[in-house]
């Protein structure tokens, strides 16, 4: 395997069990990221998309295939090996920005570093850096509730780079957003990929969210159908 990918998946699929028969997700899907990519995921709802998003974050497993991540066929690894793999491995930002209510927004960030076993005085400072870096050091000390969705997910894409990821996993990261505030998370991400070389998979339902992404894989009946590189990356005016 290349040092350069962070990502390879061979003839992945996913089946399930129903009433009805088996059902397929998601038919022998082969795909190579490499690091320093940023790719939007692409598909209408059904297609096999979020099935994909889930088996890339190690949350599921596949019924057949190989999934190399850094390097590690991840796919049949034992779940507490895996659990502990993931963790370091990769940074997830989701729809629902999935921060704990009662807690500051600096300990939301510096959360996934008590499972990393790094020290309170160590996580306190990193958390208070990521913090700064989505622009949000100043409201440290409020509560998720106190401040606005957009900033709520610059919160969680604090939390997902404490643990410093290969890979960040970002699911529908706009869904709950209005227009602008899309366009400036957009940015941030544009930003993380561009000036730290940081390799980001999005799953999105809109095409113009997409256009932001330097490479776009659409599925469709769980399958992908297309794969390409962006001619023109939508630029935000900074």
């Amino acid at each position: 395997m290349q040092t350069n990918e962070v990502i390879r998946v061979e003839n992945l699929s996913r089946s399930y069990k129903t009433e009805a028969g088996v059902f397929i997700a998601l038919k022998s899907a082969s795909l190579t990221v490499c690091k320093g990519e940023f790719i939007a995921i692409m598909g209408p709802s059904g297609s096999g998309k979020s099935t994909f998003m889930n088996l890339l974050g190690c949350l599921d497993t596949p019924t057949s295939g190989n999934y190399f991540l850094s390097g590690k066929n991840v796919a049949n690894m034992p779940k507490d090996e895996l659990a502990i793999f993931r963790n370091q491995t990769l940074g997830f930002v989701f729809q629902g920005f999935n921060l704990l209510p009662k807690m500051s927004l600096l300990d939301n960030v510096a959360l996934p570093l008590i499972y990393a076993g790094i020290d309170k005085k160590m996580r306190q400072e990193r958390a208070m850096k990521l913090l700064k870096k989505v622009g949000l050091e100043k409201h440290w000390h409020h509560l998720p509730s106190q401040i606005s969705g957009g900033q709520q997910q610059r919160v969680a894409i604090a939390r997902a780079l404490a643990v410093q990821p290969k890979l960040i996993l970002a699911d529908e990261p706009t869904g709950n957003l209005d227009s602008h505030t899309s366009v400036e998370i957009m940015q941030l991400f544009q930003e993380l990929n561009d000036t730290q070389n940081i390799t980001i998979v999005l799953v999105t339902h809109e095409p113009d969210i997409a256009t932001y992404a330097k490479r776009q894989v659409r599925f469709f009946d769980g399958q992908i159908v297309g794969d390409v590189v962006s001619q023109q990356v939508k630029a935000i005016a900074k």
